[in-house]
């Protein structure tokens, strides 16, 4: 428990009170006073933002709180950041986390009100799209949780990456306004404002015998603040999430106005608030290149600012805040920190070039989420100079100091230097930012076990062999909060008859269900509660695509990013594989079976949009054909968001997990799905390894090549024609779809997929075909062994503890951070 603190809120008693009749009061007031609504005629909407308003008043006074207790420990401060956090709805992970939503439900209902049904009203902000956005959030909800002192920076988006729509079968892409109708849960700061500069020349200048530099002309952003908190679970501790929205340093040109030119009079404030627009703007052009990059920009620039404010008001000297603070950044998206950090130091604090680097080190740390060479963030130095000057002389003379550096420990081997420089020299000079992120920062880790070893044989090979201390892996976890406690109900209860409350914020706690996987009593109880989550499922299924499904099939869930390497196209070939058997008279061993697709695909990433369409197309083949739809049917749900996760995940008999080895960082879709009771079907890739390591072998499905077979399968030569013509099953399937059995009215349409499947085959779909094809029968045997089954489902959801993010930020905290415990709550 957080220290008392002798102001105003210095204990839980001084806290508004969350009673039912205090509650009851409180809403009806807000809705009244704080929205305007008489309510005799208030919508869901008014009710749930008044409701929102209520809850976040004690989120407010708890934020206070640990605030207070903090500055009073003087604790070292940790700030994440990351351009994307996939945090979802709030209202109901806020009334969880702080253990009174039993009395706000009530409080509701005696004023004739659904508690579930305002909760559907709230639409998911829009921050974030994947992996990445999630597993920010869940660390933001373990450092609430776990009481450490810090809290996130981000972008206010206005407009997500889009909201997915499938129209004919395609994906198409429509403009997600999610704030639409406001954002009850923010907390607009007019008061924090930062300028941040674009363009413009550098002057460099004499003073004291000491060279200095000014960065001059060009245009400024305002960047504003808006405050979202973040409670953390059973505590009065509370953190906040940062977010930033650009605003017009000049709003409004009065001559151009009194011109007529009523369009010219806001272009400024136009361009400007261009920069938090959107989410990912479309990077296929020069001009969305640049708003890229400026994006980027503008989110560093405002946090660094911030945190350096922070920092000063806190009372600290700014030789200090390799003491006292610790800035995480998520991927390379932030990596233009490390220079940033530089200039406002040297520039603005007139420290020496060795001192702010020093302090810079010491301040930063890098996580990585890729293995793939290709997916690392690079900007040509052309831009760079141009939008960002005085950062593109930083950088260079960080490449300087650190090729020295490289030097010293490789006395004549130029190979190295050229592949460890910052600055690429292969064709358009380039700046890597990947290469920055490691050379500013004191620790780099990976995400998953082998993730790690991977960067340091592959990756980063040369700068493990440079500095092998400075890399370390901390595996990837999740929230238990959101995707057992809030998603899962009807688990979270029996969980807690048997195992008590405690393991929502101590996982580990899960193993004491582990002898009960030998009850029948308690398999029927498991096996209830996955047939009513089922049930839920097929109930959105129907409602979203008009498709009726059997709760009692098995639900085979693939629910991820639309990407080559994930391979969405070997689950298509084994449903098309399938429906040949079925047609064909040869699926008498065959368990029923859903196939359940989710995810987006990046606007301009075609190939990835035209399998959303083959699965689409098959699911209108297989879904019509009366023979084939007794036993097999395919749904493609779209607009993959949080809160359609928490219905899918929870429904789900078969993860599918089933990237090529070597290609996925970690993931995190694999734990949240083993949690809830899924077997796991997966390669020897990313966290599947630990996954299978903690649940047991005999517990989950593997298949395909590992990471080892793999390479030396490339290095010999794939030619992946060659399983083609060695599996019937496999030809038949690639023919079809080549051919246009799923789309007669326009044949051609998958002929390029098809071919260059054939032809090059990248991650390897024809290879590890057939021994996919083999494990898929061994889930159907186990399928339809039910008290098998649940009994393995349920050693899955039990042995699942290492993977909650408390014991990943505990690991950052020790290994990354040097928070003193001591400092915790």
């Amino acid at each position: 428990m957080l220290e008392t603190v002798d102001t105003a809120i210095a204990s839980e008693e001084d806290m508004l009170s969350c009673d039912r009749e205090t509650l009851r009061a409180a809403i009806e007031d807000a809705l009244i006073h704080t929205i305007g609504k008489d309510p005799q005629i208030a919508t869901r909407r008014d009710w749930m933002h008044a409701v929102a308003h209520v809850v976040r008043a004690r989120m407010v006074e708890r934020r206070m709180y640990t605030r207070r207790a903090f500055m009073k420990k003087q604790a070292k401060r940790v700030y994440y950041l990351s351009m994307e956090y996939l945090i979802g709805r709030m209202l109901l992970n806020s009334l969880l986390n702080l253990e009174f939503y039993e009395n706000c439900r009530d409080a509701l209902a005696d004023l004739g009100q659904d508690l579930h049904e305002l909760i559907d009203v709230e639409m998911d902000a829009a921050l974030g799209n994947g992996g990445l956005g999630r597993l920010a959030a869940c660390i933001l909800d373990a450092m609430a949780t776990l009481a450490l002192p810090g809290g996130g920076y981000g972008i206010r988006y206005e407009f997500g990456m889009f909201n997915q729509q499938i129209e004919h079968g395609e994906q198409v892409e429509h403009p997600d306004n999610w704030l639409r109708y406001g954002n009850p849960w923010e907390l607009p700061r007019p008061e924090k404002v930062y300028m941040v500069h674009f363009y413009g020349h550098v002057v460099e200048h004499q003073e004291r015998g000491q060279t200095h530099y000014h960065w001059e002309d060009g245009e400024e952003v305002v960047a504003m603040a808006y405050d979202l908190l973040t409670p953390g679970f059973g505590k009065k501790n509370v953190n906040s999430l940062r977010l930033w929205a650009a605003k017009a340093s000049r709003d409004f040109n009065l001559k151009y106005f009194n011109e007529g030119d009523y369009i010219g009079a806001v272009q400024d404030k136009i361009g400007s608030e261009t920069i938090s627009m959107v989410l990912y703007p479309n990077d296929a052009t020069a001009i969305g290149r640049e708003l890229r990059l400026k994006q980027e920009y503008f989110f560093v620039s405002a946090s660094v600012q911030d945190i350096i404010a922070r920092h000063l008001d806190l009372g600290y000297a700014v030789d200090q805040l390799g003491d006292k603070v610790a800035i995480q950044l998520n991927d390379t998206h932030p990596a233009l920190t490390v220079a940033e950090l530089m200039r406002l130091l040297m520039d603005e604090h007139h420290m020496d070039w060795h001192k702010a680097w020093t302090i810079t080190q010491a301040v930063c740390a890098y996580t990585n989420h890729t293995l793939m060479p290709e997916a690392l963030e690079t900007w040509p130095i052309a831009l760079m100079d141009r939008v960002l000057p005085r950062h593109m002389q930083i950088i260079f003379d960080i490449n300087f100091h650190f090729l020295n550096e490289v030097r010293r420990h490789f006395p004549g081997d130029n190979a190295i230097a050229r592949r460890l420089s910052i600055i690429d020299e292969e064709g358009e000079r380039r700046v890597r930012m990947a290469h920055l992120a490691v050379v500013g920062s004191h620790r780099v880790n990976g995400v998953a076990a082998l993730h790690t070893e991977l960067l340091k044989r592959y990756l980063f090979h040369d700068f493990h062999r440079l500095w092998p201390e400075r890399f370390v892996n901390i595996t990837n976890g999740i929230t238990p909060r959101l995707w057992l406690h809030q998603a899962n109900p009807g688990l979270c209860q029996l969980i807690s008859e048997h195992c008590g409350r405690d393991w929502i914020a101590d996982l580990g706690q899960l193993k004491q269900l582990e002898p009960l996987a030998e009850d029948p009593a308690f398999r029927a109880r498991f096996r209830e509660i996955k047939n009513a989550n089922k049930q839920r499922l097929a109930k959105l299924i129907h409602q979203q695509l008009g498709l009726t499904v059997n709760p009692e099939a098995l639900f085979d869930v693939q629910i991820k990013r639309i990407h080559e390497y994930k391979r969405q196209m070997l689950n298509i070939l084994h449903i098309v594989a399938y429906y040949n058997r079925i047609r064909d008279g040869r699926s008498d061993e065959q368990a029923q079976r859903v196939s359940i697709f989710a995810g987006k695909a990046a606007p301009s990433y075609m190939r990835a949009k035209q399998i959303i369409r083959l699965i689409n197309d098959v699911a209108e083949v297989v879904n019509h054909d009366p023979v084939v739809r007794k036993k097999q049917q395919v749904a493609f749900l779209p607009n993959y968001e949080v809160s359609s996760a928490s219905v899918i995940i929870p429904a789900a008999d078969l993860s599918e997990q089933i990237s090529t080895a070597g290609t996925e960082a970690s993931g995190t879709g694999n734990m949240k799905l083993a949690l809830n009771g899924a077997m796991t079907l997966g390669t020897l890739d990313g966290a599947n390894i630990e996954i299978r390591e903690a649940v047991g072998e005999d517990n989950f499905f593997i298949f395909g090549m590992n990471t080892q077979e793999v390479e030396d399968l490339r290095a010999k030569g794939y030619r992946p024609r060659d399983f083609y013509e060695a599996n019937h099953e496999l030809r038949e399937a690639l023919d079809m779809i080549r051919d246009g059995f799923f789309c007669p009215a326009d044949p051609g349409r998958y002929r390029d997929l098809v071919e260059d499947l054939l032809e090059h085959d990248t991650f390897m779909v024809l290879a590890d075909f057939e021994s996919y094809l083999a494990v898929q029968q061994e889930v159907d045997a186990l399928y339809q062994q039910p008290e098998e089954w649940t009994r393995k489902t349920l050693l899955n959801t039990a042995r699942m503890g290492y993977f909650s993010i408390d014991r990943t930020v505990e690991e950052y905290a020790e290994k990354v951070w040097g928070i003193d415990p001591e400092d915790w709550g």
